[in-house]
């Protein structure tokens, strides 16, 4: 028996999973979550040669999803999806700084929000709660492009889900970012790049 392990991929490749792909380093992964801004070719890549499921919601650089979408992947936004229980919730896209389809104002993202609260409260709550954008004041910037919505807390502080992550925020940026953080009982992880979530679930190794 073992932990379930989610990768987590945000906003930049990871050479090792593309460039120089090997397949033993999807060994051991149950799951694969996209939290936005990466090539639609990438997330199929991994599809291809991956067993379980790839998700994903948007980023703001994500236009090319419009009319090439990932194939083989399954799109979070605005969603509850549920894998072996676990209940994920999405919302992409980042706060509007230039217009674009996957960019909000507080209150286009509010709605959303509200809208995806209806779905959460069917599902009796939700576990990891995945978005693009930061919550403001959590691991965002004060620039309006990576600044967090207000709204994230709304869903946070009713549902208390274990786990809250999002991308958007490179630490090349030079902004003082944190990989990983808490608010109130909730782990915060910025997933820029990759990062693997040890879930505490028991589950049966598989026999090849």
């Amino acid at each position: 028996m073992r932990n379930l392990r989610i990768l987590f991929i945000s906003d930049e490749p990871v050479k090792a999973l593309w460039d120089h792909f090997d397949r033993s380093r999807l060994e051991g992964i149950d799951l694969i979550i996209s939290c936005g801004d990466l090539p639609p070719q990438y997330l199929s890549f991994l599809a291809t040669f991956f067993h379980g499921p790839v998700l994903y919601v948007h980023g703001n650089h994500d236009t090319s999803y419009l009319k090439t979408p990932p194939g083989g992947c399954i799109c979070i936004d605005d969603k509850v999806y549920v894998y072996k229980g676990i209940r994920i919730a999405g919302l992409g896209g980042c706060m509007e700084y230039m217009g674009g389809p996957f960019q909000f104002t507080e209150w286009e993202m509010w709605k959303r929000a509200f809208k995806l609260r209806r779905r959460i409260f069917f599902k009796r709550g939700i576990d990891i709660f995945v978005t693009h954008a930061p919550a403001f004041g959590l691991n965002d910037a004060e620039d309006l492009p990576h600044r967090g919505f207000k709204c994230f807390y709304k869903i946070l502080e009713k549902y208390h889900p274990k786990y809250f992550v999002h991308g958007h925020m490179h630490f090349s940026y030079n902004y003082s970012q944190k990989r990983e953080a808490e608010y109130q009982d909730v782990k915060v992880i910025n997933a820029y790049e990759r990062y693997i979530l040890e879930y505490p679930m028991q589950i049966e190794e598989e026999t090849w």
